[in-house]
């Protein structure tokens, strides 16, 4: 079965979407679109701009959105997917790409994401870390000790957790998780606590305009963050697109339910190859490979 996946911030490279662009006048169409209703040139920074233009989250976000939605878009035939899931942001691109959501209220709903995660993120400094080589349930006991705030935010692989938090707290959790055996303890390069109750007046925010756009039945399930279950019910879609932002993304149980759903061929939907190898840490016998035009 075919599963397509979408990935997240981070996936983000200066040039992205700029073939697409240019051999599809489809994709340019939508393009065009895009630079219309986000009212800035986000082409412009896409494709010519610096590392630091793509660093920020109100560039960033609709930035891997676009990528991949157009991507998926301009497959056409070839996008028939059996199953769909997105990586914390991705999961707005695999939610237009299995015509749950259209382009254009998908587009707007990141947008929106955007500006409200980043006033959340200037409300209180804020920052996330990666611990590898700790089983989850130690990191988990770690987090729980610390008088501030730190959570995990992103469960990425067996062995590969993050958390996010206050300064401090994420400060202190790298150092217990390095006393307890940690391979790699490391603050990542991020402007706030995604996926952490700092990121409450966000979600807030995010509801209001969730819950008052239109969502259909998409072609096939949707794997979410929040649950890592299959997900068909467009209303029940929309309360885990709600809780997301202050929830963990369950990466690998959503890996893990896929391939125990029947998933054995696996397409990453946008820039970058993180979900491909991720899958592969699952089992390696899963074909993997990236979406092209």
């Amino acid at each position: 079965m075919k599963a397509f996946v979408f990935p997240g911030q981070g996936a983000q490279y200066v040039g992205m979407g700029k073939d697409l662009f240019e051999q599809s006048p489809k994709a340019k169409d939508m393009f065009n679109k895009a630079n219309s209703i986000l009212k800035f040139k986000i082409t412009d920074l896409m494709f010519d701009g610096t590392e630091d233009d793509l660093k920020q989250t109100g560039v960033t976000q609709p930035a891997i959105f676009l990528h991949s939605v157009i991507l998926a878009t301009v497959m056409g035939d070839d996008f028939k997917p059996d199953m769909v899931a997105g990586h914390s942001l991705g999961e707005f691109s695999a939610l237009v790409a299995n015509k749950t959501l259209s382009f254009e209220d998908g587009l707007k709903l990141v947008a929106k994401r955007a500006g409200a995660m980043q006033k959340a993120c200037e409300t209180e400094p804020s920052v996330m870390a990666a611990i590898i080589g700790l089983e989850d349930a130690e990191v988990e006991k770690i987090c729980e000790s610390i008088r501030e705030i730190v959570v995990p935010a992103n469960y990425n692989s067996p062995g590969q957790l993050v958390v996010s938090g206050t300064v401090k707290a994420i400060e202190e959790a790298i150092e217990k998780c390095n006393e307890a055996g940690a391979k790699r303890a490391l603050m990542l390069k991020v402007g706030g606590a995604f996926h952490s109750p700092l990121m409450e007046p966000a979600r807030v925010e995010l509801a209001k305009a969730i819950n008052s756009t239109k969502f259909s039945k998409g072609i096939c399930p949707i794997y979410q963050n929040v649950t890592g279950q299959s997900v068909t019910d467009p209303e029940i879609i929309k309360t885990n697109l709600v809780a997301q932002l202050t929830s963990p993304v369950r990466w690998t149980q959503i890996m893990q339910n896929m391939i125990a759903d029947g998933a054995n061929d696996i397409t990453e939907v946008g820039p970058g190859k993180v979900l491909q190898g991720l899958f592969k840490k699952i089992d390696r016998r899963i074909q993997t490979q990236s979406a092209a035009i």
